[in-house]
């Protein structure tokens, strides 16, 4: 008898259960009637986060956005003052309509919206109602109309999506929030004065357009006609001339597809260029370890720093662009300022190449210093930090955001937020490397251009010897970087990018994701084709510094032929 009501209840279980999952499906159908008590309300916003496939067969998206949409009129109809539910919050309150002022009501997440009086602080969230509003929508001759404000909570869902929202990898509703607007259930179009509605958010995301949208009901998707977009640091406004559903719409500009791929080329040319450096190093200490001349050369230490320095400003700004903007205030500090440390020690390292050089080729005689590489050292490492320590007591550091031409943010990285200490600092201080490091460059092509035709007769082989030798030259002492400072200008004013950028993660003016694409690559492809030419240039100047001794040996013998041969002519 005991085992018999035992599989009479797990009988009436099972077929509770299976009705239960039956009442589900249909209530994301909404093939029954279901009103807007408690029960069906509750019931049927579990729907939200049920219906998340765009083909799902157990929801009837349709059906669910109608029941939603004319829950509004249903809350004009009643006598209902606010609704508060997990889902929606909603206010229903008669204005009158010869009120002297604009209205201002909250709309602030987990509240009922309310309306804000005057004198009292205007929350993040909110929606203006102009006063011109309730005059023209007045019904015969009744003094008072009935208003109601909606926020409804649509999940991650896809109801309230669109096709078009679905389809786009990475588009969203900010906070999947829903507002709603409606005056004495009158359809209401073309307004002399604008709606307007203030959404607050952290910081806009970059590489995301915000855009105000309404919901078509014909369309069954979001619409911006009829509403412009203000866009604010920490909060977006919408002005609209007509009154529905409103919500802010987040969307990539690159695909996420298109943004993964150039960010791998990004790595991928940082990396190209780390491989290149850090074989350059182990070049220079096999040299040493194998040369007994490489070990008393100052030359090839100061290209073994400059290498050294790049490879570094490379890893960290893989680093820093990998982590965003991500992590404490106080972490994004260090990793901007060791950023910019690394940044000025390339810089330095150049000018003291251009210094070695000068004395290697324009002054020759008497440049011999006590702890000669040691000095350098302390000024190509040093100069640098004490610099990063006055920057950091200034707090430039932080959050650098860099816009396009629209004023959309399509990249966040922690770098100098103060514009003062970024023009001083690092274009100035570019400047005065490039233009120390040109005028040596000079004075080295005059001599090289000059001395042969003096002692010997000049061929043409020692002509091409020559300009491929200050083409060589030239990179290491900063002129070819010149090209990156003057580019920054390509950027959206008054902003432009660290010029330790690469070039291909500078903003320009780009309007389609396509178009971006192409000039990304194109510029990554230009620079990568760079890496091996300096390589090569660095290998062959450091073995070049094995003739160093030869070459001033013979400086040392034809300067006192010159001498004479000048003051030969003075004479006569």
């Amino acid at each position: 008898m005991a085992i018999a009501r035992s599989l009479g209840l797990l009988l009436f279980l099972l077929l509770d259960s299976d009705e239960t999952t039956e009442r589900s499906r249909n209530v994301c159908q909404l093939k029954d009637a279901h009103e807007y008590d408690t029960f069906d309300l509750t019931d049927i916003a579990k729907c939200f986060t049920k219906c998340e496939q765009l083909e799902d067969s157990s929801c009837d998206v349709g059906n669910l956005q109608r029941y939603w949409l004319n829950y509004e009129s249903y809350l004009l109809e009643n006598s209902m003052e606010t609704v508060d539910m997990p889902f929606v919050k909603a206010l229903i309150q008669n204005i009158s309509t010869d009120v002297s002022e604009d209205l201002l009501f909250s709309l602030m997440p987990s509240q009922i919206p309310r309306q804000v009086m005057q004198g009292e602080d205007q929350p993040t969230d909110r929606v203006r109602l102009p006063k011109s509003l309730f005059g023209t929508l007045l019904p015969g001759n009744r003094s008072a109309v009935r208003l109601a404000i909606t926020v409804l909570n649509i999940g991650a869902g896809n109801v309230f999506k669109g096709a078009k929202l679905l389809q786009d990898n990475g588009s969203s509703v900010l906070n999947n929030r829903m507002v709603g607007l409606s005056v004495g259930q009158k359809h209401t179009t073309g307004l002399s004065e604008p709606v307007e509605i203030t959404f607050s958010h952290q910081r806009q995301l970059p590489n995301m357009i915000l855009t105000c949208v309404f919901w078509d009901v014909a369309k069954g998707n979001w619409d911006s006609q009829g509403c412009s977009t203000e866009l604010g640091d920490e909060r977006t406004v919408c002005h609209c001339d007509h009154l529905t559903f409103f919500a802010l719409l987040l969307r990539p500009i690159l695909d996420m597809a298109t943004a993964q791929t150039l960010t791998r080329i990004s790595q991928a040319g940082c990396g190209v260029s780390m491989i290149f450096l850090a074989f350059t190093m182990v070049l220079y200490v096999t040299l040493r370890l194998s040369l007994q001349r490489f070990k008393s050369e100052d030359a090839p230490k100061i290209h073994m720093a400059l290498s050294s320095s790049l490879f570094l400003l490379n890893l960290t700004f893989l680093i820093n662009v990998g982590s965003s903007s991500q992590g404490s205030p106080a972490s994004c500090w260090v990793r901007a300022a060791i950023f910019h440390y690394f940044l000025l020690c390339v810089f330095t390292w150049m000018g003291l190449e251009a210094f070695h050089l000068y004395l290697l080729a324009i002054r020759v005689f008497n440049t011999y210093f006590g702890h000669y590489f040691l000095k350098l050292s302390l000024l190509g490492w040093g100069l640098p930090a004490l610099v990063v320590i006055g920057v950091g007591s200034s707090n430039s550091y932080g959050i650098y955001t860099i816009r396009n031409q629209e004023n959309r943010t399509s990249l966040e990285l922690c770098w100098f937020q103060k514009e003062p200490a970024l023009y001083a600092t690092v274009h100035g201080y570019f400047l005065v490397s490039f233009l120390f490091g040109a005028v040596v460059l000079a004075l080295v092509a005059w001599k090289f251009f000059t001395l042969p035709s003096v002692t010997a007769g000049k061929g043409q082989g020692q002509t091409w010897k020559s300009v491929f030798t200050i083409l060589g030259l030239s990179s290491l002492v900063s002129s070819s970087s010149a090209g990156s400072l003057s580019s920054t200008s390509r950027g959206r004013a008054p902003q432009p990018p660290p010029p330790a950028l690469p070039v291909w993660t500078r903003p320009t003016p780009f309007h389609k994701s396509r178009q971006l694409q192409f000039d990304l690559s194109s510029r990554w492809v230009c620079d990568l084709g760079q890496l091996p030419t300096s390589f090569w240039v660095h290998c062959l100047l450091c073995t070049g510094c094995l003739r160093r001794e030869r070459m001033e040996t013979r400086l040392n013998h034809m300067a006192p032929k010159l001498l004479l041969g000048e003051l030969g002519r003075l004479m006569a």
